[in-house]
């Protein structure tokens, strides 16, 4: 991997069949068509995320695609700056997902995302890691 990649945020939310946060759903049936699950990871000690990311993903039930629904990336402890998100799928080299945003200052932290919630937005197979 790139060591550019890693100054800025050195960190990857793995697109796993299993779930790495409990999964949401807006449907009350006991039968969803959908898995949706949040991977978060956070770099640093301390109180806050130095940085962080979020990404929600989701596939149908026995399939081995995943589909990226959205991206959150943040920062604490600096007043401004941009991110962009990348992936890499099983065995590939990393690509950029989505194009550079200015980060929005918020208190102590900023942030910037990517897409919108619901099933859209690009799909991937299972394993594959995104970025910020």
């Amino acid at each position: 991997m790139n060591r550019r990649l890693i100054t800025a945020a050195a960190l990857a939310a793995v697109l796993a069949p299993v779930a790495a946060a409990p999964a949401t759903s807006a449907a009350p049936t006991a039968v969803r068509a959908y898995v949706d699950t949040r991977a978060r990871d956070c770099a640093g000690e301390g109180s806050g995320c130095r940085p962080g990311v979020v990404v929600h993903h989701w596939h149908k039930r026995g399939s081995s695609a995943r589909g990226v629904g959205w991206v959150y990336a943040s920062r604490e402890g600096v007043r401004s700056g941009t991110a962009r998100w990348l992936f890499k799928k099983p065995g590939g080299t990393w690509k950029t997902g989505g194009g550079w945003k200015r980060a929005k200052r918020i208190g102590s932290f900023v942030e910037t995302s990517w897409g919108r919630d619901g099933h859209t937005g690009p799909k991937y197979p299972s394993g594959t890691e995104v970025c910020t």
